[in-house]
């Protein structure tokens, strides 16, 4: 699928080259979108699929940067944006009513986090979801609550942030020190050109390739059956339920209710009602894959 995407090369002026070259693929209207897609999904078009990809490169950029505190470089965390942006494409349903960016998002984002998770892994970064949370928001915490001497945190910071993310406070004070280098991985060990990276001289404790396989399938599996779940929604339940529960940064009741029109206690029913609705559709369609639903 799409042979023909732009690689962002290293070194001086890589990444603004790669920028100027994917600008000059052009946007996608509603409808041509649509077709490309149908194209693609009934008849394997490669032509539509490399169309549809490359009117989205700018999105996978846009979302890399994001994500360029880690210490990783670049380009390979585009590369692994750019591999998300593809399982999209490859899994997108144009029928279901929505764009290829709403849908390809959070492939991409999932693909990115996956890819530092893997890096970071090295040095004993956690892999529960209560850890993932922490790991990709604890710098954007820090900000909103102003946290931004270098060091420890305060106690009482330490306690909000535990708080918010449903995490320990130990566990805070840990992933802050993890942090706080902001160190490459592929920083040089000593100045001599043969010392060689950190990574070299760090073990992989992390699993075998086979269980990051199985886990990665299940991944996927469980990605689509909330795919299909949702389809149980409504367009209000969908644009609460995806606001609330499964965005990096939740909308607020109070956000949501003046979009809608409506008191915050009756958002929060639709949330519940929403999140109701899925989890059974969820569990009826594992149910019949003989899958586990959680």
């Amino acid at each position: 699928m799409a042979q023909n995407v732009p690689t962002l090369t290293a070194g001086e002026g890589g990444l603004s080259r790669y920028l100027d070259e994917i600008r000059k693929f052009p946007m996608l209207q509603p409808q041509e979108e649509y077709m490309l897609a149908k194209r693609y999904k009934e008849h394997e078009d490669p032509e539509a699929a490399e169309r549809l990809v490359n009117s989205h490169l700018r999105l996978v950029a846009k979302i890399a940067m994001g994500y360029r505190g880690y210490g990783l470089p670049i380009g390979e965390v585009v590369s692994e944006g750019n591999v998300g942006l593809m399982q999209a494409v490859k899994r997108f349903e144009p029928d279901k009513g929505f764009r290829l960016a709403t849908y390809a998002m959070w492939w991409i984002k999932a693909a990115i986090q996956e890819y530092i998770l893997r890096s970071w892994s090295l040095v004993k970064m956690g892999t529960t979801a209560n850890q993932k949370r922490l790991f990709f928001n604890l710098r954007r915490l820090k900000g909103k609550i102003q946290a931004l001497d270098e060091g420890d945190l305060k106690p009482e910071q330490v306690a909000e942030i535990a708080t918010r993310l449903g995490v320990s406070e130990d566990e805070v004070i840990s992933m802050n020190r993890r942090l706080g280098g902001d160190a490459s991985l592929n920083a040089p060990v000593r100045a001599e050109a043969d010392a060689g990276e950190w990574q070299d001289w760090l073990v992989d404790e992390g699993e075998s390739q086979e269980t990051l396989l199985a886990n990665q399938e299940e991944l996927d599996m469980r990605r689509q059956l909330l795919s299909d779940a949702m389809d149980v929604l409504n367009d209000r339940e969908r644009r609460i339920f995806e606001a609330r529960r499964l965005s990096e940064d939740p909308m607020t009741l109070e956000d949501l209710s003046g979009e809608f029109g409506v008191s915050r206690e009756r958002v929060r029913q639709i949330e519940v009602r929403a999140f109701e609705k899925v989890q059974k559709a969820v569990r009826n369609s594992a149910r019949s894959k003989e899958l586990p639903a959680a």
